[in-house]
C-alpha cells in the first residue's frame, strides 16, 4: 500500500478550521491490475466540491490528467457538474444503481480508470486504516460496499469519530452540509 499526502491547493476561506490538512489516500503500489478497487480515499466531508479537487490534483502526476469521475449519490448531498482543479475541468457524474455507493470511479487521458473506496469522513481513525489497507491488499477482491460491511461486522464496537465536541448541525449546514440543490434536479438525474 501506498500512503500519498498532499496539501489541498489554496481555497477561498471557510469555515472549516484549517484548510491545509493533508489528503488521505491510499493507493496499490505500481504493477498488473489486480482486485476490484485501485486504493481508498478518506474525505474529511461530503463537499464533493471541496474535495475533489485536492484528490484530483494529486492524482494527476501520478494517473495522467483526471478528465472524469462518478460518484453514487446516496452519500453526497450536492453533486456538482464541473469542477475546477488546477488550470482544467473535471466532469462529474452519477449513477445510482450503476454504481457501488461506497466508490469513486475516475478516469484520465492516459492510462484509463481508476476505483477507489470511499471511507466516510466520519469513520475512526482506526477503522479507516484498517479499510485503506484492505482496498490496497491485491489478494482482496470485494467492493467498497463489501468492505464497508466486513469492516462494520467485524468491528461494531468501534465507534466512528463523530464530528469534534462543540460542532453542530448548524455549523455542518455552514459548511455545506444542508442539500442546497436535490441530487438530479438541475440536470434531469445526469
Amino acid at each position: 500500500m501506498t500512503v500519498l499526502t498532499a496539501r489541498p491547493p489554496p481555497t477561498a476561506p471557510t469555515a472549516e478550521p484549517s484548510d491545509d490538512t493533508p489528503l488521505r489516500l491510499s493507493v496499490k503500489p505500481p504493477g498488473p491490475p489486480s482486485g476490484l478497487l485501485d486504493g481508498a480515499w478518506w474525505p474529511r466531508s461530503r463537499d464533493l466540491a471541496r474535495e475533489l479537487p485536492a484528490l484530483t490534483d494529486l492524482l494527476d502526476p501520478l494517473w495522467g490528467r483526471i478528465t472524469r469521475a462518478t460518484v453514487n449519490p446516496t452519500h453526497w448531498p450536492v453533486i456538482p457538474r464541473k469542477v475546477s482543479v488546477n488550470g482544467h475541468v473535471v466532469k462529474v457524474g452519477w449513477f445510482r444503481a450503476e454504481q457501488d455507493p461506497h466508490q469513486l470511479m475516475l478516469r484520465s487521458y492516459h492510462v484509463g480508470r481508476w476505483d477507489l473506496l470511499i471511507i466516510p469522513p466520519e469513520t475512526g481513525a482506526e477503522a479507516a486504516g484498517r479499510l485503506m489497507a484492505a482496498a490496497c491488499d491485491p489478494r482482496v477482491v470485494r467492493t467498497g460496499s463489501a468492505l464497508i460491511a466486513d469492516e462494520l461486522g467485524r468491528h461494531p464496537a468501534a465507534p466512528a469519530q463523530a464530528d469534534p465536541p462543540g460542532r453542530t448541525q448548524e455549523a455542518w449546514e455552514a459548511e455545506g452540509g444542508a442539500m442546497a440543490t436535490p441530487v438530479g434536479a438541475a440536470d434531469g438525474g445526469r
